[in-house]
């Protein structure tokens, strides 16, 4: 498959940095370890569910996870389960040919493990309700996913960059509280790959900065002021967002401190040179951006620290 909709411009980019991707996948396919879902559900908890086989329904009491990792692994569990639509965006962006399309299927491979893996620990464990689990996949999965950089090379790979760094943010910071050492050890081993898979992206991006500075920047200000989660148009997105945010799963401060900051840090953003005038607007752009995100993080903070915070105030602060 090759690239489509796609300018001269990001057509040879492409070209230009496939040599930086073929040293990266190589040094990923050196560093990736594979594993095995199936070791990681304890399937002797595991009973008949009610239906063909007659077994239990699912009753809510079931469920010891606590809550809030629970809507974790239910909201990223819902993303994963996208991953027909990212493997077409992503082959499409990047194609299917030499480092890149070995990269796309690779990739494909590793995330494919991690839906399979928390599907069957949710459903073995009771954690969730498995029909309104399986409803929520289907309308999920039926409206698909287009990322939102189509179209344009350089910003989509700045976005894949900041997402895989956020999932590994948001794993991470559920496996700190699940108090479960079997789900524990799940949400090691995803977080590991989830950074080993942002490792490669920014590679890719380090090298871009020193091809295209300029276009770099402005790419780097667009996807700052637009970045939206891949599971944006999940069913209960918002409801889950904000459990999510009280709990420190994944919240502004965390966007802010742990995600935009670092990446921005090790681009060297502010000390690129060769920039013109385009360019250095973008990075004031930039520099501004940064600055809104600290606010909202601050904010964010402060509505956590009120006593019985009620959850439209909770939620105010996600939005702001």
């Amino acid at each position: 498959m090759n690239p489509i909709d796609m300018s001269r411009q990001d057509a040879h980019l492409l070209i230009a940095l496939e040599p930086v991707v073929s040293r990266a996948l190589d040094s990923h396919l050196n560093s990736a370890t594979d594993w095995y879902p199936h070791r990681y559900i304890p399937w002797s908890e595991g009973k008949d569910y009610d239906g063909v086989l007659g077994g239990e329904p699912w009753d809510p009491t079931q469920a010891r996870l606590d809550p809030a990792v629970r809507v974790g692994l239910i909201h990223n569990l819902l993303s994963e389960d996208n991953l027909p639509s990212y493997h077409r965006v992503i082959a499409e962006l990047f194609g299917l040919d030499g480092a890149w399309g070995t990269w796309v299927n690779r990739w494909t491979v590793e995330e494919g493990r991690h839906g399979m893996a928390i599907r069957d620990y949710l459903v073995v464990t009771r954690a969730t309700d498995p029909v309104a689990l399986e409803d929520t996949r289907s309308a999920h999965v039926q409206g698909g996913y287009e990322i939102d950089y189509r179209g344009d090379v350089l910003a989509s790979l700045i976005y894949v960059t900041l997402q895989e760094l956020a999932t590994r943010v948001s794993y991470r910071n559920m496996k700190q509280i699940c108090g479960e050492p079997g789900c524990e050890a799940l949400l090691q081993n995803i977080a590991q790959d989830e950074n080993r898979h942002m490792i490669f992206y920014r590679a890719v991006l380090e090298a871009a900065v020193q091809l295209v500075p300029d276009r770099f920047m402005s790419a780097l200000a667009h996807v700052m002021r637009t970045f939206r989660v891949p599971g944006h148009s999940a069913p209960g997105f918002a409801r889950m967002g904000r459990t999510m945010a009280q709990a420190g799963i994944y919240s502004p401060a965390q966007h802010h401190e742990e995600v935009m900051l670092p990446l921005t840090r090790f681009l060297r953003v502010f000390h690129a040179e060769g920039l013109t005038q385009e360019g250095e607007q973008a990075r004031e752009e930039i520099a501004d951006l940064l600055k809104a995100a600290e606010q909202r993080a601050n904010r964010f903070s402060q509505f956590l620290a009120i006593p019985h915070l009620p959850e439209s105030e909770a939620a105010a602060g996600v939005r702001r």
